[in-house]
């Protein structure tokens, strides 16, 4: 068997869960899907995959502020004509 280093690394633990449960679909654990990242990164000599900035417009970005401070963007309705209204201005 190959010698082997160990590395270490920290995650959250909901990142981590929702990681091993897409890498389990494909049959891999964490430790192979790293190996096979290091690999690509020496392959290439660069990072494999595009890394990207979202674009993000200034009404997204408000609403995603908003929605971290816990304020209530959705609005009620109990008539349906007043709910496509108010759609039907939005656009």
């Amino acid at each position: 068997m190959a010698k082997t280093d160990m590395l270490n690394i920290r995650i959250e633990p909901e990142l981590k869960k929702q990681v091993e449960s897409t890498l389990n679909d494909l049959g891999m654990n964490i430790a192979e899907a790293v190996t096979i990242f290091l690999k690509q990164v020496v392959l290439t000599d660069s990072i494999p995959f595009m890394i990207k900035k979202p674009k993000l417009n200034a009404e997204t970005i408000k609403t995603m502020e908003e929605a971290k401070k816990g304020i209530n963007l959705s609005k009620e309705y109990t008539d349906l004509n007043k709910m496509w209204e108010d759609l039907e201005k939005e656009e």
